[in-house]
């Protein structure tokens, strides 16, 4: 492969993105130091640590990079309601959303390392649990979305992939494929082996896949877009 050819799949950032990464990373740095030290909190996990902060600087850079028309035409309106369609099945198999318990509206705050937190919890005919960096992602995923629906662009298509991004529905996708090299093992065999990746404490390495997860789909909606 020429130079040439590497740079148009990986071009060099231009100097406001540099700009804005920097003022992303300096800001995010300021607000952890400042929980930590208001907070006697540990960070025990660098690694956890780092993941909001990469599903958010890769969610912003990737807006910015891109333009995004005003819905003022039919086309536009159309694509707009088929992004806010795909933001909700992403925040509802992610869990930002779900069935309240029907009782009294209760709004409260729950403090968390930021990124994180802090976590808006609702509760009521509708239950919501706003984590910050899930839910930059995921409108960042709809605005890209939104973006190739508008230009009539095939690569929308790959923006589906973002549905597999959220923690919960890692373990499902993962048994499919399990099943499927295993040549025709139970779906109950299957299940079991998705059960122990699914959630942030029953499988180390849950956030890693979908971290990545999110990076390679917000990267494929990008190169399309750009």
């Amino acid at each position: 492969m020429t130079h040439r050819s590497i740079r148009r799949f990986v071009p060099s950032p231009s100097a406001g993105t540099i700009r804005t990464l920097l003022a992303l990373l300096a800001v995010e740095t300021v607000a952890v130091s400042a929980y930590v030290l208001a907070s006697d909190a540990a960070v025990l996990s660098p690694r956890h640590l780092a993941y909001p902060f990469v599903w958010i600087n890769v969610a912003v850079l990737a807006v910015r990079a891109v333009d995004v028309p005003l819905p003022r035409d039919r086309r536009a309106v159309g694509a707009a309601v088929v992004a806010a369609a795909y933001l909700l099945v992403l925040a509802r198999t992610s869990g930002l959303i779900g069935v309240g318990s029907g009782g009294g509206v209760s709004v409260r705050i729950a403090a968390a390392m930021p990124g994180w937190g802090p976590v808006l919890l609702a509760d009521g005919p509708v239950a919501v649990a706003l984590v910050p960096f899930e839910t930059i992602g995921y409108v960042a995923l709809s605005v890209l979305v939104y973006v190739g629906v508008a230009r009539a662009a095939a690569g929308v298509l790959s923006g589906l992939v973002g549905l597999v991004t959220c923690v919960s529905c890692v373990g499902p996708v993962l048994a499919a494929v399990l099943s499927g090299l295993l040549g025709g093992a139970s779906t109950a065999a299957a299940g079991g082996a998705s059960a122990t990746l699914l959630g942030v404490t029953t499988g180390p390495y849950a956030y890693d896949l979908s971290t990545g997860l999110f990076v390679l789909t917000v990267a494929a909606l990008w190169s399309l877009l750009r």
